[in-house]
């Protein structure tokens, strides 16, 4: 009788261990589920690009920028194509400015503002634009290539 005793208290200590161990790991499992997961991405919203009529600085604060500071290969059929961080041109993608329009290096002149429409009479053709420094549109200064 005594080994009986023994045996049932032996099978009563396992269950009640087995029961807690379980329950701690469902307890466990649910706790884990339920944090929140953490997300490694990282998302800017800049909105869309400006309406400038002879394109705007590739810089912050993205104002517009006067005629005469982009080379001709930024404008497609009399259209800004684009700079800055809307810019989702070729990667490659190399144009000239005329930096003497940029506020950076002191021009200090009129500028259009956002939503004008372009005057033709502005507007520089390939023959007469003056520039003297060649950018990727993303912001960055490049060597030309010769």
């Amino acid at each position: 009788m005594a080994t009986g005793l023994l045996q049932n208290r032996l099978e009563v200590d396992f269950m009640r261990e087995f029961t807690f161990l379980l329950l701690t790991a469902v307890a466990g499992i649910g706790l884990t589920a339920g944090a929140p997961q953490a997300k490694a991405q990282v998302s800017v919203n800049i909105g869309v690009a400006p309406e400038c009529p002879y394109g705007y600085y590739d810089v912050a604060p993205y104002a517009c920028a006067p005629a005469g500071y982009y080379g001709p290969e930024w404008f497609n059929g009399g259209v800004f194509i684009g700079a800055g961080p809307w810019f989702h041109g070729p990667e490659g993608f190399h144009g000239h400015v005329n930096n003497h329009f940029h506020p950076e290096h002191g021009y200090k002149g009129p500028a259009p503002k956002v939503g004008e429409k372009p005057d033709e009479a502005k507007r520089v053709d390939a023959a007469h634009f003056k520039g003297n420094e060649v950018r990727d549109g993303r912001g960055h200064t490049v060597k030309e290539k010769r």
